[in-house]
């Protein structure tokens, strides 16, 4: 079952007078269940297509639908309906409220849903406890270490049991082995059927996917993050060998002139004669 369809995708933000055009006629269709990774440079595109895709921005031209629904004539009421019951947020930098402890921080989704609040906090419990903070509840964020952060962004993100999770550099603030952490709890949760799209500029946690979306100046690419790097590295390497042969070129024109200047042995004498 298709969770998203897009289809010629377009973001075009308006700065001053000028336009800048982020995404460039993109398409992408993601299934029910995957675990599918956005890569690509910084400027790339990939966070813009994220917001889009997680409703929190629509395009400027394109067409979107989320479990059937249309998105482009969804209102800026309806976009934050859908993202409250539908779609799950998990941030490079946790976006905790710092005056809420673990539990309210979780709950608070489920309070904007009307859940009700006693049956909001028995659900953040809950999911606490399975991100094993149950001994961290009532802690504030400060109070808490990074990849503790982490796990409550995530409970929270799991609260209102939506139908997809949107990760964004999830492990972007955190050491590599608390990063292996929060990535094994994300492919725990996909096992168990959710469906996760996550945003990364590392290879390495890229391959974690089930399926790799790689961008490049707003277009989805063939080719892999790795493989552009490797050819940034031709074209820098082929750059260095281009100047090496404009300065050795340089160089010769230079003593060719100095030799071509060089007094002659018929000057010499025709010196000493005068």
């Amino acid at each position: 079952m298709k969770l998203i369809e897009a289809k010629n995708l377009h973001k075009i933000f308006t700065i001053g007078n000028n336009k800048i055009h982020v995404l460039k006629g993109v398409d992408i269709n993601i299934e029910k269940g995957e675990f599918v990774a956005i890569t690509g440079y910084s400027g790339s595109g990939k966070s813009t297509l994220m917001h889009l895709l997680g409703c929190l921005d629509k395009p400027t031209e394109g067409e979107y639908l989320l479990e059937g629904e249309n998105i482009m004539s969804a209102t800026r009421d309806e976009l934050a309906h859908i993202r409250n019951k539908k779609i799950g947020f998990v941030f490079q930098k946790f976006h905790l409220l710092p005056n809420l402890t673990a539990l309210d921080n979780v709950a608070l989704p489920a309070l904007y849903a009307k859940t009700g609040e006693v049956k909001a906090r028995e659900k953040a419990r809950e999911i606490l406890t399975n991100v094993e903070l149950a001994d961290r509840m009532d802690h504030f964020p400060y109070q808490l270490s990074g990849g503790q952060q982490q796990r409550v962004a995530i409970a929270r993100s799991l609260v209102n049991d939506p139908a997809i999770m949107f990760a964004d550099e999830p492990t972007g603030n955190l050491d590599t082995e608390t990063g292996e952490i929060i990535l094994a709890m994300l492919e725990l949760l996909n096992q168990k059927g959710m469906t996760i799209i996550m945003v990364t500029h590392e290879p390495y946690i890229a391959q974690k996917a089930h399926r790799i979306v790689h961008l490049k100046d707003g277009q989805l690419s063939d080719g892999s993050l790795e493989h552009e790097k490797n050819e940034q590295r031709n074209s820098a390497a082929q750059n260095h060998i281009n100047k090496k042969l404009v300065l050795q070129e340089k160089i010769k024109d230079k003593e060719s002139k100095q030799g071509t200047d060089a007094p002659t042995d018929t000057d010499t004498d025709k010196g000493g004669k005068q």
